[in-house]
């Protein structure tokens, strides 16, 4: 049964990890998808995975922490498709790591740049779009960090609780509008990325962080957006989703 069926969803940093497993796993349900990505490399690989697998999509390369770019990309998607359904705010990034007092001004405005800022400009052409087409969902990709600290990491924590908290209002705003917008905050998840900045021990070890004992799949994520994108979970607004294999729950 495909969930998503004739929906339009736009995926952010879709070109790899877990925005590549949103953006295949929403075509896997039946949506067309935009794949948005600043590496065009990547945000192609993707669609090509896409288009191979029988599903619907194009890419559009946008900036995400630019207002403009993300009007344009919400512009782009009502262009090819005519209306959007769907969107998973996914781009981010982590910053250097230094406690707070040795960050620089320079690289706390870069994070919070793309990781808060651009969720709210993507957000608010996003909320646009659905008020005309009336109705429509957004997933926030939040962390566990958007609840407990990640020391030496204060820039990325403070922008994942800020979105946690824009995520809310947005829910309470725009219930009666029939737009729901909701927070996944995944735990450690084992991207290539993840796996290229750490030897096996180090991997081992935040494994061992949660209580499955295991890095989770960036499926397992996509699988829980695609439900929260889904009217299976019409009931389910304003809500802050962990998926960390109980590493919060200690």
């Amino acid at each position: 049964m495909s969930i998503l069926k004739n929906k339009v969803a736009v995926v952010s940093g879709a070109g790899s990890g877990i925005g590549r497993a949103i953006a295949i796993t929403y075509a896997q349900e039946g949506a067309k998808v935009v794949v948005a990505d600043i590496n065009e490399e990547h945000a192609d690989e993707t669609v090509k995975l896409i288009l191979e697998s029988g599903g619907d999509a194009f890419k559009v390369k946008a900036d995400s922490s630019k207002a403009d770019e993300n009007k344009r990309l919400i512009e782009a998607v009502v262009e090819k498709y005519g209306r959007l359904d769907i969107a998973c705010n996914n781009a981010g990034m982590g910053g250097p790591a230094k406690p707070t007092g040795a960050y620089e001004p320079d690289e706390w405005d870069k994070v919070i740049a793309l990781n808060l800022n651009g969720v709210f400009y993507a957000c608010k052409y996003e909320l646009e779009q659905m008020e005309k087409n009336g109705g429509g969902t957004i997933i926030n990709i939040a962390s566990i960090h958007g609840q407990v600290a990640a020391p030496n990491s204060p820039a990325y924590t403070a922008s994942k609780h800020a979105v946690v908290g824009l995520t809310k209002n947005i829910a309470v705003e725009y219930a009666q509008k029939n737009i729901r917008c909701n927070a996944v905050g995944p735990g450690y998840i084992e991207t290539p990325l993840l796996s290229a900045n750490l030897n096996p021990e180090a991997m081992k070890a935040i494994a061992a962080k949660s209580p499955l004992n295991r890095l989770g799949t960036a499926q397992e994520i996509a699988d829980l957006v695609a439900f929260l994108s889904s009217d299976k979970s019409s009931f389910t607004t304003g809500s802050y989703i962990i998926a960390d294999g109980g590493y919060t729950a200690i």
